[in-house]
């Protein structure tokens, strides 16, 4: 979401740090509750967007798994359907998060074509959903930004120099 977005709460988005995009396996587990599989879809220092089927309602309390890092524990600070955002317990070194996005550096075909849908499913939801059309038009919109930026530098990469 852009620092103008409105979260589902209907106060302004106040993101410390700039999120990046990304298509990373994890899984989250609640309380009392066994491992759900989620993706990152962005992250920052302080947070990133999953989707996951989990039923993690606004303001639990969850561990986030991410291939290469520590178990982080974590918020849910808006949950809309399957995707939500999540606020690090303790914000992520810059170091820790350049080497993580690092790892990931080029967005295959494959990843682009999945922000593509999850744009697509989050346009769905918007038009179908009154209390949470905003958090999901912006969801959707960013998402099918980044797939667009993301498909732009893959094909400068693959150009010849």
């Amino acid at each position: 979401m852009t620092d103008s977005a409105v979260r589902s709460e209907g106060s302004p988005d106040r993101r410390r740090a700039p999120r990046t995009a990304l298509r990373i396996s994890a899984s989250i587990r609640e309380p009392g509750r066994s491992r759900t599989g989620a993706r990152l879809i962005d992250i920052s220092t302080h947070g990133c967007r999953i989707e996951a089927t989990s039923g993690a309602s606004h303001d639990t309390w969850i561990m986030l798994t991410i291939a290469g890092l520590e178990t982080q524990y974590c918020r849910v600070v808006w949950r809309c359907h399957e995707f939500a955002g999540i606020e690090f317990a303790t914000p992520l070194a810059e170091a820790v998060l350049e080497r993580l996005l690092h790892d990931q550096q080029t967005l295959s075909e494959t990843a682009i074509s999945e922000l593509r849908s999850i744009a697509n499913r989050a346009h769905a939801l918007s038009v179908q959903e009154t209390d949470d059309r905003q958090t999901l038009t912006e969801l959707s919109r960013k998402c099918a930004v980044d797939a667009v930026v993301e498909g732009l530098r893959l094909s400068e990469a693959k150009q010849p120099r």
